[in-house]
């Protein structure tokens, strides 16, 4: 699978810098969004390969774009992969079983994220 555009969503400008920085050597293009909001508007506009959601998030959760995502067969393919700090049990079986592709926790290791991304394109 070629990755070339990865679509980073997270409220925290910080996060997002931290995420476009580890990911610009993994694909030709990586793109951010805020909230959910702006994230479906890139998603339906960009068509990134894979997006890295981030589920809490104010006015749209994580769950609820993944929903809308998976609704709309356009984009019901689309590689979604939860990015979180919730690390309690049962939280990453929660995300898989609502239909994320994958489940990173926070504070995110750049390394295991580049080596997690370069997995998903040998696939």
């Amino acid at each position: 699978m070629m990755l070339r555009r990865i679509l980073v969503v997270d409220d925290s400008g910080a996060s997002r810098e931290l995420l476009r920085h580890a990911l610009k050597s993994t694909c030709e293009e990586v793109l951010e969004a805020g909230d959910g909001w702006e994230a479906l508007e890139k998603i339906a506009t960009a068509r990134p390969d894979l997006v890295l959601l981030d589920l809490e998030m104010p006015r749209m959760d994580g769950y609820e774009v993944l929903r809308q995502l998976r609704r709309d067969p356009r984009f019901a393919a689309t590689r979604v992969v939860a990015v979180t700090a919730r690390a309690m049990q049962g939280d990453r079986d929660r995300a898989l079983a609502a239909g994320f592709d994958g489940y990173i926790t926070k504070p995110v290791s750049t390394s295991e994220l580049r080596e997690y991304v370069q997995g998903l394109k040998e696939e």
